[in-house]
């Protein structure tokens, strides 16, 4: 299992677009790898085509998608035709690669299997995994949810906003922030740093009496 901060593991897959070497695929660019249990399942093919219709959301934050299923890549290729259709885009592109993952080779390096979710063998299959990985190749966050839920992608454009965010300025962004809302400055840094970074600081009061927090608005 990958930790937070760690390098990603480097891979080499097969996809429906062809071979592609993990690292040298995203290149410069943020990451994200989701997988899916199954090809031709409800949820999945729910959120696979919800991906799609965010893609150029994810391309304005420079943002590559690739995704995985314990399936072939000809099975791939026949469920990315019902994707479209759910998405009311059959006359696009499919803009992302799947990964092919029968063996499970990858979903054990990764810790993204479910011992309760097996297919028609018994074996077990992959979780609903998100892995978001930033241009250093650092893991930046992980998600594991159950087979049986479905994963919000606003929430994901919404983290991926955050992360970006703060690892430009000295800042943090608080509960249920959304992009254009108020931040807040980051305890590591002094009160003498913050006047010089910000003009507009408001401190809240606090029964403690310290003054831990320190909103500001949003850099641009």
């Amino acid at each position: 299992m990958v930790l937070l901060g760690e390098t990603f593991p480097n891979f080499e897959a097969e996809t429906q677009i062809g071979p592609i070497n993990f690292h040298d695929w995203l290149g410069d660019s943020w990451g994200i790898l989701f997988s899916h249990p199954n090809d031709f399942t409800p949820v999945c093919t729910t959120e696979l085509a919800r991906v799609l219709k965010l893609i150029p959301e994810f391309e304005k934050l420079g943002v590559k998608i690739v995704a995985l299923s314990c399936n072939s890549i000809d099975s791939h290729r026949k469920w990315i035709e019902d994707i479209k259709a759910y998405a009311e885009m059959n006359d696009k592109e499919f803009p992302y690669p799947i990964i092919e993952d029968e063996t499970r080779k990858l979903a054990t390096l990764l810790g993204m299997l479910d011992p309760a979710e097996v297919d028609s063998y018994g074996i077990p299959m992959t979780a609903r995994a998100v892995f978001i990985i930033d241009p250093t190749k650092k893991m930046r966050l992980s998600i594991l949810y159950p087979a049986t839920t479905g994963r919000n992608f606003d929430e994901i454009l919404r983290v991926i906003e955050s992360l970006q965010l703060t690892e430009k300025y000295k800042v943090a962004t608080p509960v249920d922030w959304k992009k254009g809302d108020q931040v807040m400055i980051q305890p590591t840094v002094s009160d003498e740093e913050a006047k010089k970074l910000y003009n507009d600081i408001k401190t809240v009061t606090l029964p403690s009496g310290k003054t831990y927090l320190r909103i500001v608005p949003q850099p641009l």
